[in-house]
């Protein structure tokens, strides 16, 4: 592997050396991409940390969402977007199932109980897309409720909107294979195990299904003003690089 002047000075570096000496056993090309992914991170939370200065200073208003399927690798790209950024200017919003008063409610109500205020981030780990995936595929709304939100949640996003909140989409996509390692993977890890819920070990089953609900959804609501970001994100690192380009390129700090 021939190695550039900045490639060395890279490995040279703290995180260069951290990469390389990681393991037990060198391996040079991936302790230089890691290095490199590393690097490129940093920078980035850099960014958000102005974008972050920005949005405080001018009372915005920040909504993410991160869609995708289970495994797909959602928390882990929230967690380098908030891994530096300012704790007390954003929340991180993953609701459980609805209680007996939330399901007697309009749907979105919970939602907009959870919206930033002036100056604030929020970054919700699934959103109100629950009702156009997850919950009809599992059977957890009925068909009608399912198409009552299909026929309301664009103009609740243009509402949104309209009342100055940025609104950013994302889709983590990944491959069925892909999926199946990574389940293997967390089964296989003590600290992880807890991530696998009865829905997960269903995912692999219903995945013809979550394809068609997830077709459904992005011919459905796919907008002009709230337009999805499809990621591809079996390679972890791209993905979460990728999603951070697209807030810094879509929202206009400065």
């Amino acid at each position: 592997m021939e190695l550039s002047e900045q490639d060395l000075e890279l490995l040279n570096s703290k995180i260069g050396l951290h990469a390389l000496l990681r393991n037990k056993k060198i391996k040079l090309e991936s302790a230089l991409n890691e290095a490199q992914y590393i690097n490129e991170l940093k920078q980035k939370q850099e960014e958000l940390i102005k974008l972050q200065n920005w949005v405080i200073e001018n009372d915005q208003k920040v909504v993410i969402l991160f869609e995708g399927r289970d495994a797909a690798g959602k928390g882990g790209a929230i967690r380098r977007f908030t891994q530096h950024i300012n704790p007390r200017h954003y929340r991180i919003v993953a609701l459980d199932i609805p209680s007996d008063d939330e399901k007697k409610q309009w749907f979105f109500q919970r939602y907009i109980n959870h919206l930033p205020k002036p100056g604030e981030i929020v970054l919700f780990d699934r959103s109100w897309y629950n009702r156009a995936g997850v919950e009809p595929v599992n059977n957890f709304c009925t068909d009608e409720e399912y198409k009552i939100f299909m026929s309301q949640v664009n103009e609740f996003e243009k509402m949104l909107v309209q009342s100055n909140t940025h609104l950013i989409k994302f889709y983590f996509s990944i491959t069925k294979e892909e999926q199946a390692k990574r389940f293997v993977d967390i089964q296989k890890d003590p600290l992880k195990r807890w991530k696998m819920t009865a829905v997960d070990q269903q995912a692999q089953d219903l995945w013809a299904d979550y394809t068609r609900c997830k077709n459904a959804m992005f011919e459905k609501t796919d907008t002009g003003h709230a337009p999805w970001l499809i990621i591809d994100a079996n390679e972890k690192s791209k993905a979460r690089l990728q999603a951070i380009d697209h807030v810094l390129d879509t929202i206009p700090y400065k």
